[in-house]
């Protein structure tokens, strides 16, 4: 596995096949190979989680070699829908969301659905797309049914961290090779509390802000000068500022931990929110 490569987690359900269409747009972009990971694991307590090959029977080596006809059809078919592009499918052994984490230390993206097989339907995004975002050793992109291709422009939410401004590089990169706006969004948490400093003004903490967000930039501005940017900087949630923004973005990118997180969390609240909640894929990048 080379780290340009795109790795899928793949299981055969609606959303796999929803990621697997995004990675493959994503492919043929960057002329990039893409990878099918399907993780194999029937040891459960509830019984077997996947494809429905074989209802009602405990998988065996039948049901394995289902499994990886399953995966070499779909990188086959792929391939074929898509002439040029270099497309995988392998077998994984063990449980989804460390396997897939290990996986992503090889690859260059990693691509998920919200949700796969034997998840609960009341959850948005499921327990394995949410682990590996926050484990994963590459940026991670996850995809929901129901977030329609669009035209709109890449947005990113920035807040002066340096996970963010991983996010913002990523963003720059991916507007550039689609060809469309950057909107880049600060939103100024205000002070906790209904308790306000006597000295707390506000448009001079959004004009700060600004400044900010101009001055990292620059690099981008000189390395990208006809990449068309949108700054917007105000007070608000984060959270629910990004997650409205992201109705008329076509991708949200954001760092898997920005300002004011604790510590020994790995997936911050806005990436959750959105996660759950975004309009368009999402992308939760970090440095490999």
């Amino acid at each position: 596995m080379s780290n340009d490569e795109i790795l899928v987690g793949y299981d055969g359900s609606t959303d796999a096949n929803l990621a697997l269409d995004w990675a493959l747009d994503e492919a043929q972009r960057g002329g990039r190979p893409v990878r099918l990971a399907y993780v194999f694991e029937w040891l459960t307590v509830t019984g077997w989680i996947g494809p429905a090959v074989a209802p009602g029977i405990w998988p065996d080596e039948t049901a394995r070699r289902q499994v990886e006809e399953l995966v070499h059809k779909a990188a086959a078919d792929a391939a074929a829908q898509r002439p040029g592009t270099t497309v995988h499918g392998e077998v994984y052994d063990g449980p989804p969301a460390l396997v897939l984490q290990e996986r992503s230390a090889d690859a260059g993206l990693l691509v998920l659905g919200s949700r796969g097989h034997g998840g609960f339907a009341g959850l948005l995004a499921g327990s394995t797309a949410v682990a590996v975002t926050a484990h994963a050793h590459c940026p991670v992109v996850v995809v929901r049914a129901g977030q329609a291709a669009r035209a709109g422009p890449v947005l990113v939410g920035v807040d002066g961290s340096e996970s963010s401004r991983v996010a913002l590089g990523f963003a720059v990169e991916s507007a550039a090779q689609r060809r469309v706006p950057l909107r880049v969004v600060r939103v100024v948490a205000p002070p906790a509390g209904r308790w306000r400093p006597s000295d707390h003004d506000e448009e001079a903490t959004v004009a700060g802000e600004r400044a900010a967000v101009e001055e990292s930039l620059a690099p981008c501005r000189d390395t990208f000068p006809d990449l068309d940017v949108h700054i917007e900087v105000a007070p608000g949630n984060p959270a629910a500022a990004l997650v409205e923004a992201s109705r008329g973005a076509q991708l949200v990118v954001v760092g898997s931990r920005g300002l004011g997180g604790l510590r020994g969390m790995l997936l911050g609240s806005v990436s959750q929110q959105l996660l759950q909640h975004s309009s368009c894929p999402v992308v939760v990048a970090r440095e490999r």
